[in-house]
């Protein structure tokens, strides 16, 4: 066995009646832990190597928070001692290497390495995460598998009390599992878990950001950033603005925003952007979309495809107003334009 392992987490559980895990919740999640840990790990839980989701017991985390306060490691051994007055099911859930997850409880410690900054999107494998995630009712009594919410749903109003459901969803809101230090979010249910919210980020009411997918800086989004799609420091996404994510036929273009870019107001792109870009407001550019490249006096030089010009930096795209063409010249006031923002978010 190896020793070292990727990641692994203390989590609250909570399981529909056949047994199957609906959601786990990881306060503090552990990347690349020390081999100390590990040990404490082996020492004290049935865990035995590789990938692994172990039930604990009230034992397991006595031993677990002494052998892992021997190992240094406080944090994690005042969060087992706590745990032990929990009334749900504790999992611990092991990731010896970093591979495509094998059940939902897996996939939620990815999902909040992910919103917790402690992995980039597109830096862990989530292969075949959807088929584990099981559909599930987000409510005001917590996460419900739709299939027993109707049976939840009776035995609330015979007692009284009215179940509210907020979403039916295979991912919940992010912001109830994290709440990253140093953003804004207008709007929770907008933010799925396994977002990545960078330091300065400001997601505004209509902005929406999807999972494996978010920011990299100060980004004021009042666009849609789709899964899969990150946005890099000092990038603006205008109001009603859209990213192609790769689910929704982005094919294998890799749809990226790079630095100190502005997509303008009910815009969106399909290809990527490099640093310093503008997109004009109104303006959707596919991989196929025809581009008539201009020089530096306005006059055309080539057209081509717009995915020939993905991932290129000091760009501007615009719509001719008389022609209709889409046009894209060097971009010469983006670092302006990006400053003058940014000192007001």
């Amino acid at each position: 066995m190896s020793n070292t392992i990727f990641a692994f987490g203390l989590g609250i559980g909570t399981q529909n009646k056949e047994g199957n895990w609906l959601e786990v919740f990881y306060s503090a999640p552990s990347l690349n832990p020390e081999k100390s840990t590990l040990d404490a790990l082996l020492e004290s839980t049935n865990y035995e190597g590789g990938n692994a989701t172990l039930v604990l017991e009230e034992g397991d985390l006595n031993r677990l928070h002494m052998n892992l306060l021997k190992a240094g490691n406080i944090e994690q051994a005042e969060l087992a001692s706590r745990l032990k007055a929990s009334t749900k099911p504790i999992i611990l859930c092991v990731l010896a290497a970093d591979e495509a997850p094998s059940n939902p409880a897996e996939a939620y410690l990815k999902l909040q390495l992910i919103s917790h900054r402690l992995v980039k999107p597109h830096n862990t494998i989530l292969d075949g995460m959807f088929g584990l995630l099981i559909n599930t009712a987000w409510t005001n009594e917590g996460p419900i598998d739709v299939r027993e919410l109707a049976d939840r749903q009776l035995s609330a109003r015979m007692e009284g009390r009215t179940i509210e459901v907020f979403s039916v969803d295979k991912f919940p809101k992010m912001l109830n599992f994290i709440v990253p230090t140093g953003i804004r979010v207008g709007d929770a249910a907008r933010v799925r878990l396994g977002a990545h919210l960078a330091e300065g980020t400001t997601v505004m009411h209509e902005g929406f950001v999807n999972f494996n997918a978010g920011t990299l800086g100060s980004s004021m989004v009042e666009g849609r950033i789709s899964a899969g799609v990150v946005v890099g420091n000092g990038s603006d996404l205008g109001g009603g603005c859209s990213t192609m994510g790769t689910l929704s036929g982005g094919g294998n273009i890799v749809i990226g925003v790079g630095e100190k870019c502005l997509i303008g107001a009910n815009a969106g792109i399909g290809i990527g952007l490099g640093d310093r870009c503008i997109v004009e407001s109104g303006l959707y550019i596919t991989a196929g979309s025809k581009v008539a490249v201009l020089d530096e006096n306005n006059q055309v030089v080539s057209t081509l495809k717009a995915r020939e010009l993905s991932g290129q930096s000091d760009l501007l795209f615009r719509r001719n107003s008389e022609t209709g063409a889409i046009e894209c010249k060097t971009n010469k006031t983006a670092i302006a334009l990006n400053e003058a923002l940014h000192a007001h978010n």
